[in-house]
């Protein structure tokens, strides 16, 4: 299979104390003395191909393509240290490509349907543990709740921690907030054993199937009713809901509470994509 990491930016961080491991080494083929780059990496996934709305990675909010709102808000969380776009090889895909090179990001090309894969091979060629899973379809994804999951990752109870979510077992927080956290040991794990498709395509699922292998931690909202709130965009009704929120606003500065109080004051654009079914998995 053909994979293509392009860095968009120079690598020049103070190393970490740590060696990489062999895997890191054997791809980057980093000499000894510079070979400590492991980062805190949000990998966000985007492909052209939807079923319910094609091309929605690139539809404009507030003068924007939805997948730079992504990006912008995903690089404002302070515990990030690279963000890296994961998208396919397949020709259909080239405009986010070519959306990335203008933007100066760095873009991941790999399967498009193995996604676990994607996302291993990408954190190989990034250097990245731990690895923050978002996805390309959620344009109000807030930084201080990527913030608070990095951190329970890094300081959960119990000592290690594998996997830390804001969505398993319980969501507490709108769905299009998500945030998905673990190990690039654990990244590992999944990719090397994981053989269920849905587990190829969803990239978490094998962590939360075994949790009497993987220290699993939960962040939980202080407004767990606000899980009833949809804010990712599959439909066209989800695109209407984020246009209004993002035509209210003017900018991308405003966090999830904002939202929130927002809708307080709109019920009607609450019932824009009241309806919509969660496709699962």
């Amino acid at each position: 299979m053909r994979v293509v990491f392009e860095v968009a930016q120079k690598l020049n961080e103070e190393p970490s104390p740590c060696p990489l491991p062999s895997e890191w080494e054997r791809v980057l083929k980093l000499p000894l003395d510079v070979s400590c780059l492991l980062m805190t990496t949000a990998i966000i996934q985007a492909r052209m191909s939807s079923t319910r709305l094609p091309g929605k990675v690139l539809l404009d909010l507030a003068g924007e393509p939805m997948l730079a709102r992504v990006v912008e808000r995903t690089r404002r969380a302070r515990t990030i240290e690279r963000v890296i776009v994961a998208t396919t090889v397949e020709p259909e895909d080239e405009p986010i490509v070519a959306l990335c090179h203008s933007r100066g990001w760095n873009v991941f090309r790999g399967s498009r349907d193995d996604v676990l894969d994607r996302y291993y091979q990408a954190a190989v060629a990034g250097g990245a543990d731990p690895i923050v899973r978002i996805t390309s379809d959620c344009p109000v994804i807030d930084p201080a709740i990527i913030d608070r999951v990095v951190e329970r990752l890094s300081g959960g109870d119990g000592g290690r921690v594998d996997y830390a979510s804001n969505i398993n077992p319980t969501r507490t927080f709108p769905r299009g907030l998500d945030v998905e956290v673990f190990t690039f040991a654990a990244l590992s794990a999944a990719s090397r054993e994981a053989t269920d498709p849905s587990c190829r395509e969803h990239v978490t699922p094998f962590f939360y199937r075994h949790p009497e292998r993987f220290h699993i931690e939960l962040v939980e909202s202080e407004w767990p009713e606000s899980a009833n709130h949809r804010w990712s965009v599959d439909t066209p009704e989800d695109y209407e809901l984020m246009r209004q929120i993002y035509g209210h606003f003017g900018n991308n500065e405003f966090g999830w509470l904002d939202v929130l109080k927002l809708l307080d004051q709109h019920p009607d654009w609450i019932a824009l994509n009241r309806h919509v079914a969660q496709k699962t998995h």
